[in-house]
């Protein structure tokens, strides 16, 4: 069996967390591949090592002296080194660091380097390969991932080696140039490696015992959620709700490869199970809630709107004409609204009324701001019966005005709108139906 964990940035803040890690990792026989982020914050007011590559870049590049700034990053490494009593020297690194830096090689060259160091490391303190993402992960000319050839490359690179450690977030262009994902991009790298290796399964280990039901900012513990389906969760973290970055998922996908998502800080956790299919029943009708705040809806009414062919599309291309996607778009026989963000439309919405009412010719068009949009997702809803209408009486008990509600045809999901100022209290009528009551 081949196992691929990756470990957060919190997971690896000091030599304490090096060493619950290393625990995790020799526990299992499995555990041979390693992806490990750079150090996080040791407490809350601390601050991540990238976050001072960064800082410390920015002052290079601004031509002014940041050989302090890049000591006190050494000193966050050196504290690791000793507190893990290793023989290791990381003079040599920081020498080419600091070249690298004189010389402008970029902000993500210095991002990268938080990984880089901490993959240098714990390969020592492991006593596993250490291989250089740089070597193994490729983007093209443009930027983009170049998946193809790191599946072949990462693949040839790693069937002869038993055990590695391949620092996440990074790769390098043809140029040999290096190239980040976005923030949290080492949950990517571990997904890349596990679908090159065919790992039996992905391990993320983090701060927190899985996916939870809902936003813990909004419900105080809420539970955590045993299994869910790639498609939940990509519904769930499209709405906003975050453990894993959203990328991560679908090199894993494509493969069907499992995920498990546990707490560095209590491993006898079973976390959260992501697979592509599962008949096992979840324990909540409702799988999960996920929303954000900020929506405009334009609400567009016109008598025998439903036997005028292409209005949809007319009232849409007004929409992609000045470079506004939208959300969702609920409509009955004379009557169509379209949910969109409302950051984006408020600049350009004297434009798109005016190119609706060119299009389309409306009866009567009426515009509503700060809409939330609420998920309710789980593939238990469709073997209830009554979920929208349980969803419906909660959220009259809270004595919340609904103004849209949306199912997909897979009835995977439900989409909920509401008042801005309502949208914490929803969430937690919501939550108190489907889970409060059953516990």
């Amino acid at each position: 069996m081949k196992k691929v964990v990756k470990f957060g940035g919190s997971s690896l803040a000091n030599a304490e967390q090096f060493q619950k890690v290393a625990d995790i990792i020799r526990a299992d026989e499995a555990r041979r591949y390693v992806i490990p982020s750079a150090p996080g914050k040791r407490f809350s007011s601390d601050i991540k090592v990238t976050d001072m590559l960064y800082e410390c870049y920015d002052i290079a590049e601004s031509g002014k002296k940041f050989t302090a700034k890049l000591d006190k990053i050494k000193e966050r490494y050196n504290e690791i080194i000793k507190g893990l009593e290793l023989d290791l020297s990381l003079d040599h690194e920081f020498e080419v660091i600091h070249e690298n830096f004189e010389n402008k090689a970029g902000s993500n060259y210095a991002a990268s380097r938080g990984e880089y160091l901490n993959g240098i490391i714990m390969a020592n303190y492991l006593g596993y390969e250490f291989v250089d993402a740089a070597e193994v992960i490729f983007f093209d000319e443009a930027g983009n991932f170049d998946e193809v050839k790191t599946d072949k490359e990462l693949a040839n690179r790693l069937k002869d080696t038993e055990r590695a450690v391949v620092p996440g977030f990074y790769g390098a262009k043809p140029d040999g140039s290096v190239k980040t994902f976005s923030r949290g991009g080492s949950d990517v790298t571990g997904s890349i490696v596990a679908k090159a290796i065919q790992a039996d399964l992905y391990e993320n280990w983090t701060d927190v015992s899985g996916f939870l039901v809902t936003d813990p900012r909004i419900i105080e513990n809420p539970e955590v959620i045993e299994t869910i389906t790639y498609r939940e969760l990509r519904e769930l973290a499209y709405m906003g709700a975050t453990v894993l970055h959203e990328d991560a998922i679908f090199p894993v996908r494509k493969a069907e490869i499992p995920i498990n998502i546990k707490n560095t800080n209590a491993p006898q956790e079973k976390g959260t199970l992501i697979v592509a299919h599962t008949c096992h029943k979840p324990k909540y009708t409702i799988t999960g809630i996920a929303g954000k705040k900020g929506f405009a809806a334009i609400n567009i009414e016109k008598d025998m709107m439903n036997a005028e062919i292409g209005f949809g599309r007319k009232v849409l291309g007004v929409f992609e004409e000045n470079d506004i996607s939208f959300e969702h778009m609920p409509s009955g026989i004379d009557t169509m609204t379209v949910f969109v963000h409302q950051s984006e439309f408020e600049e350009k919405e004297q434009k798109v009324l005016q190119g609706i009412q060119r299009n389309v010719h409306p009866d009567y068009i009426d515009l509503e701001s700060d809409l939330a949009l609420i998920a309710v997702v789980g593939r238990g809803m469709r073997s209830t019966r009554g979920t929208a209408g349980r969803i419906f009486s909660a959220l009259a008990h809270a004595n919340i005005n609904v103004k849209m509600i949306d199912q997909g045809s897979s009835e995977l999901n439900i989409i909920i709108g509401v008042r801005n100022e309502d949208f914490e209290t929803a969430i937690k009528a919501i939550y108190d139906i489907f889970v409060t009551i059953q516990l």
